[in-house]
């Protein structure tokens, strides 16, 4: 009976621990549906059903509470680029990232701890779920940092849709740049492309 509501509750291809739990249903019940092969667990408090695609985006982000997705990576998530991320851009503080040091898919990006909340924002992603991720201005600034680091062609492509966006904020991309220690570089590509 437990298992079919804790079932009925991963329809949408996914359930949390905490769901089950706010239910007041008994999580060896997850236990049990996973020992059955009806759920995976692929990141701690997280099950999909066993025939749904996890959200990567999520299980990187569950390994490393500290973790931002930034760079190339925080592109495809504002749709500044089209590609699907096969290696994941995280940042992340001096002194974090021991958690992604066997995974072979992250781009481990580090900044100063006091810089890690600079326009740090909360979205949905691909699959619905809350991750966080740099807002538009300071993957600008990261991308501009870092460029030698980046795909030639993304960075072009990004900088670009970046200067023809109505929606960019200039005032806020050189607020960030300052406090980045970055402020000439991004001028000079601002003063190019505007």
């Amino acid at each position: 009976m437990r298992e079919k509501e804790i079932l009925k509750m991963a329809k949408k291809g996914y359930v949390f621990t905490k769901e089950v739990r706010e239910k007041n249903i008994n999580t060896s019940y997850l236990t049990k549906l996973v020992k059955e092969k009806k759920l995976a667990r692929v990141a701690r408090g997280y099950y999909v059903l066993i025939d749904s695609v996890p959200d990567n985006f999520y299980i990187i982000l569950s390994k490393c509470r500290k973790a931002v997705f930034s760079h190339a990576t925080a592109l495809y998530l504002h749709n500044y680029s089209e590609r699907c991320p096969l290696i994941y851009d995280v940042t992340v503080p001096y002194g974090y990232g021991n958690c992604y040091k066997n995974s072979n898919n992250i781009d481990i990006h580090y900044r100063k701890p006091e810089n890690i909340n600079i326009g740090l924002v909360e979205m949905r992603s691909p699959f619905g779920l809350k991750i966080k991720v740099f807002n538009l201005e300071r993957t600008i600034c990261d991308i501009i940092k870092d460029k030698s680091k980046m795909d030639i062609e993304i960075f072009t492509n990004a900088l670009k849709m970046y200067a023809e966006s109505p929606q960019k904020d200039l005032n806020k991309l050189m607020k960030y740049a300052v406090k980045l220690n970055i402020e000439q570089k991004v001028r000079n590509y601002m003063e190019v492309l505007l």
